[in-house]
């Protein structure tokens, strides 16, 4: 699609300007980058290769787990490259690059964090028929779902986005390319346009946090007859992703940008803490992923030695 913009690059500030401070981020966020892939790809491992792990709420796992490695990626890497330079620039269409990514991943992840909890409430409300409405089939069409829910919502952002006149100046107050920073920059009005990309993220943000709620609020019902501990032991671990993904993310998104500091701060909760998190919280508080991994790991270390 043609754009009127003069503009060609914009330039990332970053989360400081202190060359200090940077260098202190830039090993910081290395360390946090390598746990959420390794990790990450650990559960995708392990789940992948256990046989244990084959019920829905693991193969939802696995994909969470895989879109976090993603979503990561889209932001991470160009952050802590502009760590080490001065010219913190990136491409007219990296930066639209970027934003699709951010929203493609972060959307989809959002999707499946709902599917999740309703498989929850399905294992907690409805074990009798838990088997026959979850089949593998309707996971997948469920994984599907998200996937393509998450590209309709990006590809409407995106083409919003990529149609503003942008004359400059191009100095954007992030750590990576996100539609409300870009529509401070545009010199249009963009009242219509910022709306529309409001209207868009909201929608989709509270109806699934309606879900989650509703999902739970059933499940907190339904513990006095199964007991605290079965609800807490099937729902926690979800529950907390919920809180660290989807609280910040909703509340950056639901309403437009003020202050554009704080909101990069924000975001770290969601692109960069709950990605990292997330095989941490999974595995340390479930005995089976647990259990798993470390027979992985012997098989694993078993058939090194059998070659040796």
């Amino acid at each position: 699609m043609e754009n009127a913009s003069s503009v060609k690059e914009f330039i990332l500030l970053g989360l400081s300007e202190d060359p200090g401070v940077q260098k202190i981020c830039f090993v910081l966020f290395l360390f946090f980058y390598m746990i959420i892939v390794a990790g990450n790809l650990l559960v995708v491992i392990t789940v992948i290769n256990s046989q244990s792990l084959s019920s829905p709420m693991y193969f939802f796992l696995c994909y969470l787990s895989f879109v976090d490695i993603c979503y990561s990626s889209v932001t991470a890497p160009k952050m802590l490259a502009d760590f080490l330079v001065r010219n913190k620039t990136i491409s007219f269409m990296g930066c639209i690059a970027q934003l699709f990514g951010v929203h493609f991943f972060g959307c989809t992840e959002i999707f499946i964090l709902t599917v999740m909890a309703y498989d929850r409430y399905l294992a907690i409300c409805r074990p009798l028929h838990y088997t026959t409405l979850m089949t593998r089939r309707m996971c997948g069409w469920m994984v599907t779902g998200s996937w393509v829910g998450g590209f309709m919502h990006s590809i409407v952002q995106t083409l919003l986005t990529i149609q503003l006149p942008f004359c400059g100046p191009n100095i954007i107050d992030h750590y990576f390319c996100d539609a409300y920073p870009l529509l401070q920059l545009a010199c249009s009005d963009t009242y219509a346009v910022g709306i529309v990309i409001v209207a868009n993220s909201g929608m989709i943000s509270l109806s699934s946090f309606f879900i989650l709620v509703m999902s739970y609020v059933v499940i907190l019902v339904s513990v006095k007859r199964i007991g605290w501990h079965k609800a807490l032991s099937t729902c926690g671990s979800h529950i907390t992703m919920v809180i660290l993904f989807f609280g910040p993310c909703t509340f950056v998104y639901i309403r437009p940008s003020i202050n554009l500091s704080e909101d990069k701060n924000i975001a770290l909760f969601y692109t960069v803490i709950a990605p990292m998190l997330n095989p941490l919280i999974y595995t340390l508080r479930n005995e089976e992923v647990k259990s798993a991994m470390t027979k992985l790991w012997s098989r694993k270390v078993g058939s090194e030695n059998g070659k040796v």
